[in-house]
């Protein structure tokens, strides 16, 4: 196969083949011919990656390009380009970035005096976009759209392990519906899923940005308040246990009024794990419940 052959080779490839160096200039441009995903590039060749993009992504390039030149093993990234990363195009293009994956490999030879890499860029916008739903469904309640016990698991792990290297203080509430068997047997479930529903909402407009609620299981909620001590994690399980009473009207079926029960306890040197943290808000919860429900018990 001789070089106008081998040309004709990368040219024809789908996915765009940038030569690159380590300055970021556009050294060679090969391949591009899927049409559904890419213009045609070719007048980048001879620019800087600096001459096109904005500095920040610029300096992302750049950065991949000398950490696969220091390895010398191919580089496997994950990047989104938008319109607001391409100087001269205004700020209000397309909402969702485009997501390429790009294989970065050093080459053994130099164009004028600067190494390069082979970069090749695949346009994985669909891909991205389905585990980016898989990923959403994976660890959501489908119900309330709450995080699941799975998330929970896992992020409380990571507060544990927090605590333990940095001492970063996390309180974990438990909060149970009082009463809703009873709204299930009289009513049906889809009443009592409306309850549930209904203080889920009450959850989301009551939490800071940084906190976290989940589903834990049927009646069952938790809420994990990153940087709160004991103290504050009970005024805040009072309060949302005040503003869940402001809608006992609505949530009463007859005689049967639904209230929240809520443990409070915060992450402690002696938890040797989640599991026990998550045990100790159990307890305190059923102690609330064992008192005649509608109260907040904290440890």
């Amino acid at each position: 196969m001789n070089i106008e052959q081998m040309r004709s080779v990368l040219d024809s490839l789908p996915d765009p083949v940038f030569n690159l160096s380590t300055s970021g200039k556009y050294v060679a441009l090969f391949g591009g011919q899927d049409v559904r995903y890419y213009h045609d590039g070719t007048s980048l060749v001879g620019q800087n990656l600096y001459d096109v993009l904005k500095p920040e992504k610029a300096d992302y390039f750049v950065r991949k390009i000398n950490e696969a030149l220091t390895s010398g093993e191919m580089m496997v990234e994950e990047y989104e380009l938008s319109d607001k990363d391409i100087l001269g195009l205004p700020d209000e293009g397309p909402e969702d970035p485009i997501w390429f994956e790009g294989r970065i490999q050093a080459l053994d030879f130099k164009v004028d005096d600067e190494s390069v890499v082979l970069w090749v860029a695949s346009n994985i916008s669909e891909r991205y976009q389905l585990e980016k739903k898989l990923r959403y469904w994976g660890d959501t309640d489908q119900l309330t759209e709450l995080y699941n016990r799975r998330r929970l698991e896992q992020d409380l792990a990571a507060h544990l392990a927090s605590f333990n290297r940095y001492d970063i203080s996390t309180s974990v509430l438990m909060l149970d519906l009082d009463n809703l068997k009873s709204v299930n047997d009289i009513e049906g479930h889809h009443k009592g899923d409306e309850i549930i529903v209904a203080l889920a909402d009450i959850l989301r407009k009551q939490m800071r940005e940084a906190d976290a609620a989940y589903r834990y299981g049927g009646d069952e909620f938790v809420i994990v308040l990153p940087n709160t001590e004991i103290k504050q994690a009970i005024s805040f399980a009072e309060r949302l246990n005040s503003q869940f009473a402001t809608h006992a009207e609505s949530l009463t079926i007859g005689d049967i009024a639904v209230t929240v029960s809520i443990g409070v306890t915060a992450i402690s040197a002696d938890d040797d794990s989640h599991e026990t943290t998550l045990r100790r808000a159990d307890k305190l919860l059923y102690d609330a419940k064992n008192k005649g429900k509608n109260k907040v018990t904290g440890f």
